[in-house]
């Protein structure tokens, strides 16, 4: 029992890895696997040195399903946490099916060739892993995530129903360059330039990109411009709690990004179109992640702080009529660097990314199916995320959302 193989090793597979390497009595024994081996070995270095723990590397291309399969049995993992690309979520999850381990992500599967990232494919795998006995949880970082749990979490005990939610996610933190993003940059880029979408009285409403803007005081972090997006959670929320009259998400940019975003859009550096360059075909956008930053080593630079939590209105359990509740949670990009060596973006993806494994190995989400995290019991993980970084605070608002 306990035996995991992590695939991808960014920034938040190596928070991951270190966390579960914190936690060895539910972790039993530890692998982690990119295309990369020699990322993965110096994320072991680093685990070693900080917690004394030994964890096994291999040599993966998640693509190759029956390879992947042979890795998963060579190790003998139990659960496969998949922190690797979204691009590669059905062919680890048919990987797990060919060599009967469980699975869990962080992401929801999207086309290489197409920015549309939805949970139908994956939502099409129920039947499969229940038939084999095995367990599928998508989902598990903080957006989605963590706000799926918030919200389950307040249907279970403060709320009877959710009429409106709005997720909010705040980074307050700066790196100090011109231009940087958070997480994998390719990902980062074509969710930021995907048209805008919301659900709101049955249906989907959708507006250009990052033309809907409201400055937000967020705790601990202050006044931030937040921008409506479109981001999964909303889907499998919208169909789980089919009460939720609206549900909207909400992203913080500053200017210089904004700026930085468009023009790189105006130019077409964005595009996911393939083009001829000195004889060779490539991808504009996989071309400009190869000389933006690598996310994962900003965390000594970055400074500042991370807000996210969702704000949901619904009628009170006590029977007094309609409340609000904002739960969130504030995370230290400094004190992140400090206990893993990562920024807090990852961080925050890569913490939840272990408490939903260690639900699974702990037997609390064991369900044979394809289960997405609202789905789950909360309790032990809203629990597991205030004993391992990411305490979570709840507060009665005077009423609804007014933007």
């Amino acid at each position: 029992m306990g035996k995991t193989l992590v695939i991808g090793a960014g920034g938040v597979g190596s928070v991951a890895v270190h966390k579960m390497a914190m936690n060895i009595d539910i972790f039993t024994e530890i692998t982690l696997a990119s295309r990369r081996k020699f990322k993965c070995d110096d994320i072991a270095k680093s685990v070693k040195e900080r917690t004394g723990v030994d964890i096994n590397t291999a040599e993966i291309d998640a693509m190759d399903v029956d390879a992947t399969a042979e890795l998963i049995k060579k190790t003998g993992a139990e659960l496969v946490v998949n922190l690797a690309l979204p691009y590669q979520d059905l062919a680890i999850m048919d990987a797990c099916l060919k060599a009967g381990a469980n699975y869990l992500d962080t992401a929801n599967y999207e086309p290489e060739d197409e920015a549309k990232f939805e949970y139908h494919w994956q939502w099409a795998y129920q039947d499969k892993f229940k038939e084999a006995g095995l367990t599928a949880i998508l989902g598990s970082g903080f957006d989605p995530g963590v706000t799926s749990v918030f919200a389950t979490w307040l249907k279970k005990h403060k709320l009877d129903t959710i009429r409106q939610i709005d997720i909010l996610d705040c980074n307050g933190g700066d790196n100090g360059k011109a231009f940087a993003t958070n997480f994998n940059p390719e990902i980062n880029i074509r969710e930021v330039t995907a048209p805008a979408r919301h659900w709101e009285n049955g249906d989907w409403v959708e507006t250009p990109a990052m033309t809907t803007k409201y400055s937000f005081d967020f705790p601990e972090v202050g006044e931030k411009n937040m921008y409506l997006m479109y981001h999964e959670e909303l889907e499998s929320l919208k169909t789980h709690f089919p009460e939720i009259e609206r549900a909207r998400f909400w992203m913080t940019f500053g200017d210089a990004y904004i700026n930085h975003v468009t023009v790189l859009q105006n130019i077409g550096m964005t595009s996911i179109e393939p083009v001829v360059h000195d004889g060779k075909e490539i991808i504009p956008l996989q071309f400009l992640a190869t000389v933006l930053p690598d996310p994962s080593d900003l965390g000594e630079l970055t400074k500042g702080k991370t807000c996210i939590g969702d704000i949901a209105t619904g009628q009170a359990k006590d029977g007094s009529g309609e409340k609000t509740f904002y739960i969130y949670n504030n995370c230290d990009h400094e004190e992140c660097y400090a206990e893993v060596g990562s920024q807090a973006v990852a961080y925050t993806t890569g913490v939840p990314a272990m408490i939903g494994a260690a639900q699974f190995l702990k037997g609390n989400w064991n369900e044979p199916g394809v289960w997405n995290m609202e789905q789950l019991d909360p309790d032990d993980f809203m629990d597991m995320l205030n004993s391992h970084g990411l305490p979570w605070e709840v507060k009665e608002l005077s009423g609804p959302v007014q933007f």
